[in-house]
């Protein structure tokens, strides 16, 4: 009973088919919406894991801080992009910038946009994970106004119109655009879950923040003995894990339906096979990275680094985050390893030039993020790819490495770049401009102070 002339022949009744076809629609859109909540559900703890990792990663002194700046960035980052965000990403007509409404929400439920609710919701818990990203990288010195502007700026703007470009319906380097109409480079850009749209983003803006705002004043650079470490090691396992977590959601649920509907015949088919190959891909590669970096560790410095192996661990997920669906298990390991070795030649780059990023997050989501992109261009399969994007009459083409040729590499080397300098140039000036009022960073007293006793002493300096 897979189609709706199987059912008229079995049942001898148009009307009794449609009423069986109908109940199997209800049902299928039941299944796919909660499938897409609780996706959203998982994308969501994240954030619980980012705070956690923050929180850990920081110093005592600084944990209340950088505790308060966590909630501050999500609340602002919602209803930011409930306000502009989801309409610069999504709104129609969305070939114009900003879309029909600020207020999307406006449109959904929209049989004609394909949106509703869940789909809204699981788009804002990939976007406030962007704003989570970039915090990390100006932890412990960083105003809280800023924490709020720059959230603001990147979930209403930043993150939107990038996400429009690769995942909007008519986004000019989504893959999944309709037969017969253009692909760039006649592939499009495989960018499944967001290597490049979230992680990249991120991890942009965050470097742009620590390089604008400068160094911690008690970092130590070259001097192992008097660097400021994280305070709570558990809370960082305790964050890492939970992210680890969540990803079940960021890259499975990317699929954003478990049944896919075909045509008039009302034929129905699961995407198991593929929801399943992403999760062990995911999986594989954090894990080849973790073991990668656990190992590259003891030998350069002849200890066992925790806070370097959850690093490593996280690199892994933003790297396969891309070329998840479409890529083989063992390349999935192939992803981390090289992600681990990126993320360690990054850090050693960023104590020579004295770059000061508390939680390595413009390293681990910038680098391995890119790194991502490239390696889905090198090793995305035929099948896989035609599975998941759907087959074109012209011929899709896959991984170079795989026999795809260079058109799939060509586009995700033009998405790296487009990437940065999309970001740059839309973070840097907000960074510098933040800088220059005075807005960005918190006064010497108050960063050599824990957060009671500068809020103690600023409260006494008003009486």
């Amino acid at each position: 009973m897979t189609c709706y002339a199987d059912l008229v022949l079995l049942l001898g009744n148009a009307t009794a088919a449609d009423y069986i076809c109908n109940k199997f629609t209800d049902a299928n859109s039941a299944i796919n919406n909660t499938y897409l909540l609780f996706s959203a559900y998982f994308v969501f703890i994240m954030r619980c894991g980012f705070a956690m990792l923050c929180t850990g990663a920081v110093q005592k002194k600084n944990a209340i801080r950088t505790m308060l700046a966590n909630v501050v960035n999500l609340t602002v980052a919602t209803i930011s992009y409930y306000m502009f965000g989801f309409a610069f990403a999504f709104g129609q007509p969305s070939n114009k910038l900003i879309g029909k409404h600020f207020f999307a929400l406006k449109d959904i439920p929209s049989e004609s946009t394909g949106f509703d609710y869940s789909n809204f919701l699981y788009q804002w818990a990939f976007a406030i994970a962007v704003a989570g990203i970039t915090s990390g990288s100006i932890a412990e010195r960083t105003r809280i106004f800023a924490y709020a502007i720059c959230s603001l700026f990147l979930t209403g703007f930043v993150y939107p119109v990038l996400s429009h470009w690769y995942w909007s319906p008519d986004g000019w380097a989504n893959p999944s655009r309709a037969p017969g109409v253009s692909l760039f480079f006649n592939s499009g850009v495989i960018d499944f879950s967001g290597s490049g749209v979230v992680h990249m983003v991120g991890g942009i803006a965050g470097f742009w923040g620590a390089l604008i705002e400068g160094p911690r004043i008690i970092r130590r650079f070259g001097d192992r003995r008097n660097k400021p470490r994280g305070h709570n090691k558990t809370l960082l396992v305790l964050g890492t894990l939970l992210l680890w977590f969540g990803w079940y959601g960021f890259n499975p649920g990317s699929f954003l339906i478990i049944n896919k509907t075909y045509g008039p015949s009302r034929s129905f088919y699961g995407q198991w096979s593929a929801i399943g190959r992403t999760a062990v891909t995911t999986t594989l590669s954090a894990s080849a990275a973790g073991v990668t970096m656990l190992v590259a560790k003891k030998l350069l410095t002849g200890a066992w680094g925790l806070a370097d192996v959850c690093n490593g661990v996280l690199g892994g997920f933003a790297a396969i985050t891309s070329g998840c669906s479409v890529v083989e298990p063992g390349a999935a390991i192939i992803c981390g390893i090289i992600s681990a070795l990126i993320l360690i030649g990054l850090n050693m780059l960023s104590e020579i030039f004295k770059f000061d990023d508390p939680l390595e997050a413009a390293q681990v989501h910038g680098g391995c993020g890119a790194w991502g992109i490239l390696f889905t261009s090198l090793f995305a399969k035929k099948e896989f790819v035609n599975e998941v994007f759907g087959e074109r009459p012209d011929s899709r083409p896959h991984g170079l490495f795989m026999g795809g040729g260079g058109k799939l590499f060509a586009a995700h080397i033009v998405a790296i770049l487009v990437n940065i300098g999309w970001v740059s140039v839309t973070m840097a000036p907000l960074f510098l401009l933040l800088k220059y009022l005075d807005l960005l960073r918190v006064c010497r007293e108050d960063e050599r102070e824990e957060e009671d006793v500068a809020r103690h002493r600023r409260i006494n300096s008003h009486r």
